[in-house]
């Protein structure tokens, strides 16, 4: 199984966004997903999948602190 984390569009070139998670930039491919840059997003295997609202994406940050306290 795999687990998106969500990111943040801080560039875009193209077809291709630069993605923030936690100031780890990581390029990704924007496919058909229509996107500006302050989108919060979902990457699968270097393509972005969706967008998520700025609460979707607080409320996983905030889980995926949560088990990392767990480790």
């Amino acid at each position: 199984m795999c687990v998106a984390a969500p990111g943040k569009i801080i560039e875009i070139n193209g077809d291709t966004a630069v993605v923030d998670y936690n100031g780890n930039k990581v390029k990704a491919n924007k496919g058909i997903v229509d996107v500006k840059i302050g989108d919060w997003a979902l990457v699968h295997a270097g393509l972005i999948i969706q967008i998520i609202s700025d609460n979707e994406a607080e409320n996983m940050l905030e889980i995926f602190n949560e088990l990392g306290d767990l480790a």
